[in-house]
């Protein structure tokens, strides 16, 4: 039995890399065509220059809510639906690819099934009467005041003119600046000029494109024609000239396919739920009273969980290589950072402990907020930044540390979460356990409070700056302050002796609503300074999450003598 402490943590770690390893095999679709070539050619788009690969998840995204098309049953990459819509516009527009989840705007497209969700572009154009008719009604109410119903047709329409775009060369800027002086351009404008055409078709008033635009028309010209000979020769071709006229451009797009294929924090999420089922399946064997199946499984999550957070850590350092700025830049990159300091601090403390919680909570935080951020991507998680927010040094900075403010109250509140369950409903909650969960949770609450108090302080710095002021009593910055106050309070409480273990714990999962509200209940009201992720989407999870943070507190009030931990 004691090979099992040695047995299973290989397995783990084995079948841990082999789930890695598959997304990076060779396209299931790819066929006779050189999609993979195609996929890492640079263009601009969104204010940054990406491969065409992340232009096609990211249209597709947005469209179909999937990085995947499924065509006539068969399952196709983005990247061929993509080059399907430039070069056979006539054989995409029948490809059901517009999620629409609204019963009143699909009834607008002839009242279809109802469990029917996609659309193709045919379908909807087809009825764009109607769908004009409601939407000059929408443009005349402004956006906090729509209904459902308008605020999802105003995104059908928004998705209607991407597609358009695509379809049109519009978007993205294909057209490379291979001279001194130029600027990405579109493809329609180097081949037609300011005229639509089809493809291979020139104005002849127009200046001949250059060889870039050529080359381009070239690879859709052949893609149209079927012709997969001439469209991978050209394909090579015209990747084989960026790459000596333009190194770095195609060496980070190459980059950026291969992050995109491995999909890091996607395949984080996965790992993270393997290691809490192999901490689960420890627990387990412990009631079991088998030892070694305990140590084993234990020893595996841990192994699980470091492997997993060597991927996390290279998939910020990617996305700061990739980006060219500090990991937390938006609301998406945020719910990573978070993600990944609390996967950090749970191993530290797994190490200093060595009581499984460590590695649980790692595992389930790092899990939660992946799962926020797969939620919070809409299309390029990487956009351009806003000019007050283009600063390398306050996002290394303030942002950093205001962040790690926020990770370190959430893992207090959730240790304080796990206190409270393990003393309320089982019998795990020891005399000694109890002490090392206080332990941990004033440790972290304390270092939540330096780094949430230092990132206020040179958040207002940061404002005095760009606004003229160190402070105004923005909504961001009220949540801040009330970050620090609540940790302050927190320590304050437990030093003057007003609560002990027990009171720290319901005290510190209030923390955990205090710290969501900052996060995400300032960018839910869409006004002041800091509203850069306007969102109103989450505001009923917002009221979710708060709802089950009072429910454990009142919980954690119930008197001891009634927790199960301490019954006779």
């Amino acid at each position: 039995m004691k090979k099992l402490t040695h047995l299973i943590p290989a397995a783990a770690i084995l079948l841990s890399l082999s789930l890695l390893a598959g997304p990076l095999l060779p396209g299931h679709d790819r066929g006779m065509y050189d999609l993979d070539t195609l996929a890492r050619l640079p263009v601009s788009a969104g204010g940054r220059t990406k491969p065409l690969d992340t232009v096609a998840r990211n249209s597709l995204l947005i469209i179909s809510d999937r990085q995947t098309a499924t065509i006539d049953g068969e399952r196709r990459s983005a990247i061929r639906w993509l080059i399907d819509v430039m070069a056979r516009p006539n054989e995409a527009g029948a490809y059901q690819v517009f999620r629409i989840d609204h019963p009143d705007v699909k009834s607008l497209l002839g009242n279809p099934p109802a469990n029917q969700k996609r659309f193709s572009f045919d379908r909807i154009f087809t009825h764009r009467d109607t769908l004009e008719q409601q939407a000059a009604l929408v443009q005349t109410i402004k956006k906090n005041q729509r209904t459902p119903f308008q605020k999802r047709l105003g995104e059908l329409f928004n998705h209607i003119n991407l597609y358009i775009q695509l379809r049109d060369w519009h978007e993205p800027y294909a057209v490379p600046p291979l001279k001194p002086g130029e600027q990405w351009r579109p493809l329609i404008q180097e081949i037609h000029g300011p005229h639509d055409g089809q493809v291979g078709e020139q104005d002849t008033a127009h200046a001949p494109p250059g060889p870039a635009a050529a080359s381009l028309g070239n690879i859709l010209l052949a893609y149209q024609n079927q012709d997969p000979d001439r469209f991978n020769r050209e394909v090579r071709q015209y990747a084989s000239m960026l790459d000596q006229r333009m190194p770095d451009t195609t060496r980070k797009a190459r980059f950026e396919v291969f992050f995109n294929r491995l999909a890091p924090f996607y395949q984080g999420t996965v790992l993270y739920v393997l290691a809490f089922l192999l901490i689960c399946g420890s627990l387990l064997a412990v009631n079991a009273r088998s030892d070694s199946l305990a140590k084993g499984l234990g020893r595996a999550a841990v192994w699980v969980i470091a492997l997993t957070f060597c991927l996390h850590t290279f998939g910020l350092a990617a996305r700061v290589y990739m980006q060219g700025y500090a990991p937390v830049t938006n609301l998406y990159s945020s719910a990573v950072f978070i993600g990944w300091f609390c996967v950090a601090m749970g191993l530290f403390l797994e190490w200093l402990f060595k009581n499984g919680l460590g590695a649980a909570l790692a595992a389930l935080i790092g899990f939660i907020t992946l799962i926020i951020a797969h939620n919070l991507a809409d299309g390029d998680t990487m956009q351009m930044m806003q000019a007050v927010l283009d600063s390398n040094f306050w996002l290394s900075t303030h942002v950093i540390a205001v962040t790690i403010g926020y990770a370190a109250t959430f893992l207090a509140g959730f240790i304080g979460i796990s206190y409270i369950l393990m003393g309320v409903y089982t019998r795990a909650l020891t005399p000694d356990r109890q002490k090392a969960l206080g332990k941990m949770m004033y440790g972290v609450i304390a270092f939540a409070l330096l780094f949430s108090f230092v990132g206020t302080v040179l958040g207002g710095i940061w404002a005095d700056q760009s606004w003229g002021r160190f402070w105004g009593w923005d909504p961001k910055e009220n949540g801040a302050v009330l970050i620090v106050l609540m940790n302050a309070l927190i320590l304050h409480a437990r030093w003057g002796g007003m609560v002990k273990t027990r009171g720290v714990a319901v005290l510190a999962v209030f923390g955990n609503i205090i710290t969501a509200w900052s996060w995400f209940g300032t960018n839910m009201l869409g006004v002041g300074l800091h509203s850069y992720g306007f969102m109103d989407s989450a505001v009923q999870w917002m009221l979710v999450f708060v709802a089950i943070q009072l429910a454990i507190m009142s919980a954690g009030l119930i008197p001891v003598s009634r927790w199960r931990s301490f019954a006779p």
